[in-house]
């Protein structure tokens, strides 16, 4: 037999190395994808392990697959349950397709907004084809991107591999209760069949005498597995015992979604009676002149009526050469997935986008192929056998009584005419839609949807879909008023009828009064000039009706946020975080880059606003790759923060000199993180104040405190008597507070910055600063959030330090209220007992 050949994968992050099997989610875990290594990052850059091709990127950019050319099959996944952040966060360097070099870089993600949303950021590498795979050699401790080779793997050789697919066999699961709430509806369908796809044998999903292939999405959702349904898996091939076994385990495990426990017989009897309900009617009204649907994008539009119908495309049942018939749908589908790419990347919300990259995924759909290539080799032309195609499939799902199901078949009859297009040649119609437009359809397609001219299209309605259409998803996202499922009668409007569609309650009234008119323009114009002066004022100072200035300020990561920051109406930053330097790289950055990028922002801000810099707050949880920590049993609580920064006065000196050098061109504030004693604060300035003398540094440079543990709230006013300012940090202040892991899947929801007890601390700590004069600011994320605003000003905090974009909104608001009124309504909330009472509250306040 041939010797068995060696595979080095070097490490995609700088990080420490986690066994797989610690992975705290049962689908890495338990190996249902594959054996590997997991890795809790330092850096934020994704470095392919190996040479090789891209053969799958993952729509919301967190997990990518490299092919290897000796077939290994690689699958890096950043975080756990990242998918949720529908790309947020995530910057793809490459493509499906590319070839890559080990090293080469293939993700960049934002640490601090992926660790803040996601459930971790622990980075499985993982080997999806492990049957390549004779030994799996994982490397351990703390590695370094590109550098350290973390997974070594032993392959089988030729002749066993020959045997190994040789080799055949059947296998069959015991029956599995499906425990998805909602079935196996899309995003758990696409789960299993992407997991199925990784093995060689064909996998059946099998209910009753009914059966679907489980590598096709369509399939499975057309079997209309409910929730309590009772299914088994099979296979046949040379893995089908490994198939059965990952596919039911996936299956029971929720496919990726939350499910509950075992289905008690009153449940299943509840699902049986609902299975048997007929759909309700659609809604009829009593008023002839108003039509009624279904809700499906909120807001108000007075137009006229535009019917869209739609264009038939005829193609001749008979082909020619069936190579050349399959040449021909081979090139339509390429050409489709380009024009569906270009579709996506003209969406700017990433989870809207997605909507494009399943319909990219049904182009490759296996029976949706099989059902044309069988038409074609019995002799249908290509066009013919791809309507065939995209038509059993599309009429199958819309007759399903699952809504969201039925929804899909709108999905697939767009992909499928956008390919018949390109088959039969004949280009999109474009539509001559003309001004103040009410577009009537039998339906709109996803890409119709896409597609709509704003300038003339006010809003929408279709007599098919509902409210979890994709349609009406993207109606939502394009802020256009719609309503699906409308009276059938609505086609037999004329061009030109006068009409007020209103998307929140799902009505359409035709021939309306002047008056009716009037008084939703009226509205229209209110709402569209507010916003207009919003924007027009974003420079203004953020003063209450009654004179009290509230500093709006940008929190920020680099440069190009502090541009931003200026342009939106940002009067300063009031907090950079100075890690972004430190992190994602093998060595300490130098005092030179430092001092350039601390005086470049410093420049853009201008003399006249202010420039806080928050010190390095790395460390436990964060740690530098070129700075080695022994390790924490409870990070959080460990050497963070100011804590590491006086561990290593060296590395704090040179941080300290390069943030000064900016001091002449900016307001410069210096803040320290993690302050919980005088001591730490006393230490710290006493070093500021050496490196300023050695400097020879004549500015007025304020040097201040975050609040982030309950220890300083409490000791405020001691704190403030040394302390030019202080920086509430909510997140942070929130998990200590709480005893809870603002992270934690679990508990992060109960991780409330509103909880009274950390509203106390907060009025706790501005008490304590305003009596010996010093200001306060909250750089959390409350103080972006239009409700807590209102709450904070209440309490007394002089700034908001809030996200860039939020700028121009918070700064209106502040504008809009009084602080008389806010701290009544402050005195309110901190009497009363839970988070939820406290929004609540708030909710009927901003109502």
């Amino acid at each position: 037999m041939a010797a068995s050949q060696r595979l080095e994968l070097f490490a995609p992050l700088s990080g420490l190395l986690v066994p797989i099997e610690q992975v705290p989610d049962p689908v890495f875990a338990q190996k249902m994808v594959g054996d590997g290594i997991s890795i809790d990052p330092t850096s934020n850059v994704l470095l392919s392990p190996v040479a090789g091709k891209i053969t799958q990127l993952h729509s919301a950019k967190h997990a990518v697959t490299i092919t290897t050319e000796e077939g290994v099959e690689i699958l890096i996944h950043i975080g756990l349950d990242t998918v949720m952040l529908k790309g947020e966060g995530f910057t793809a360097k490459v493509k499906e397709g590319d070839v890559v070099t080990a090293g080469q870089a293939l993700i960049e993600f934002d640490g601090d907004t992926v660790s803040r949303k996601a459930r971790s950021l622990l980075t499985q590498m993982v080997v999806t084809n492990g049957d390549r795979v004779g030994k799996f050699l994982p490397a351990s401790g703390f590695v370094r991107a590109g550098q350290t080779v973390v997974l070594t793997l032993e392959l089988v050789g030729a002749t066993a591999a020959v045997a190994a697919a040789a080799t055949s066999g059947e296998a069959q699961s015991e029956p599995i209760r499906v425990p998805n709430p909602t079935g196996l509806h899309a995003r758990p369908a696409a789960v299993v069949a992407n997991l199925a796809k990784t093995f060689t044998s064909t996998i059946k999903l099998v209910r009753g005498d009914e059966n679907a292939n489980a590598k096709s999405v369509v399939a499975i959702m057309g079997l209309e597995v409910q929730y309590g349904d009772e299914i088994r898996v099979k296979a046949a091939g040379p893995d089908a015992d490994a198939a059965v076994k990952a596919v039911a385990g996936m299956i029971i495990q929720g496919s990726g979604e939350e499910v509950g426990g075992v289905i008690s017989p009153a449940a299943q009897k509840h699902l049986a009676k609902i299975k048997r309900a007929v759909a309700p009617a659609k809604p009829k009204s009593g008023d002839p002149n108003v039509l009624l649907g279904v809700s499906a994008s909120p807001g108000l539009a007075v137009g006229q009526i535009f019917q869209v119908r739609q264009e038939a495309i005829d193609v001749a049942e008979q082909g020619s050469d069936a190579q050349f018939e399959r040449g021909k749908l081979d090139a339509a589908l390429k050409e489709a997935k380009q024009q569906l790419e270009a579709l996506k990347s003209g969406i700017s919300d990433a989870s809207k986008a997605e909507i494009f990259a399943a319909h990219q995924e049904l182009l490759e759909d296996p029976d949706l192929l099989d059902i044309a290539i069988n038409a074609i080799s019995s002799g249908k032309s290509a066009g013919f056998a791809w309507k065939t195609a995209f038509s059993t499939y599309a009429d199958k799902l819309a007759a399903l009584k699952n809504e969201i199901l039925a929804g899909r078949a709108n999905d697939i009859r767009d992909v499928g005419r956008r390919v018949l297009r390109i088959i039969a040649g004949v280009k999109e119609a474009e539509l001559a839609v003309p001004e103040n437009a009410i577009l009537i359809a039998e339906d709109l397609t996803p890409s119709d949807t896409a597609s709509l001219d704003r300038e003339k299209v006010l809003g929408f309605a279709t007599v098919g879909g509902g409210s979890t259409s994709h349609v009406a998803i993207l109606a939502r996202s394009l802020n256009i008023p719609a309503i699906c499922g409308i009276d059938e009668d609505a086609l037999q409007l004329a061009n030109g009828t006068a009409v007020i569609l209103d998307g929140s309650k799902g009505s359409l009234r035709k021939n309306p009064s002047e008056a009716e008119v009037a008084q939703i323009r009226e509205a229209q114009l209110k709402l569209g000039k507010q916003r207009a002066e919003e924007l027009a004022a974003a420079h203004q100072a953020s003063v209450t009706t009654d004179g009290h200035h509230i500093e709006v300020v940008a929190n920020i990561g680099g440069l190009d946020e502090a541009k931003q920051g200026v342009e939106l109406g940002g009067e300063g930053v009031g907090l950079l975080r100075s890690e972004f330097l430190y992190l994602d790289r093998a060595d300490a950055p130098t005092e030179e880059e430092q001092t350039q990028i601390y005086t470049d922002i410093a420049k853009a801000l201008g003399t006249e606003r202010t420039f806080v810099v928050r010190t390095l707050d790395v460390g436990g949880d964060k740690p530098l790759p070129y700075l080695p920590q022994p390790a924490e049993e409870n990070p959080f609580l460990g050497i963070r923060g100011v804590r590491l920064c006086l561990a290593e006065p060296e590395m704090f000196r040179m941080q300290i000199r390069s943030v000064l050098r900016a001091a002449p061109f900016a307001k410069l504030h210096i803040m320290f993180p993690m302050i919980a004693t005088l001591d730490e604060l006393r230490a710290a300035k006493a070093i500021v104040a050496e490196e300023k003398a050695a400097l020879n540094v004549s500015a007025d440079v304020k040097v201040g405190i975050m609040v982030e543990v309950p220890s300083t709230a409490v000791m405020s006013e001691l704190f403030a008597k040394e302390a030019d300012f202080f920086s509430i940090g909510t997140n942070d202040l929130t998990q200590y507070t709480l005893a809870m892991d603002r992270g934690h899947p679990k508990l992060a929801k109960q991780a409330d910055a509103l909880n009274p007890g950390v509203l106390r601390l907060i009025a706790m700590t501005v008490k304590g600063a305003h009596a010996q004069g010093k200001w306060v600011g909250v750089c959390g994320g409350i103080a972006s959030d239009p409700q807590a605003v209102p709450l904070l000003i209440g309490i007394g905090v002089d700034e908001l330090s809030v996200s860039v974009p939020a700028i121009p909104a918070i700064k209106a608001m502040v504008r809009r209220l009084s602080k008389a009124d806010c701290q009544k309504l402050a005195a309110e909330v901190l009497q009363l007992g839970t988070a939820t009472e406290v929004r609540e509250r708030l909710g009927k306040a901003a109502g």
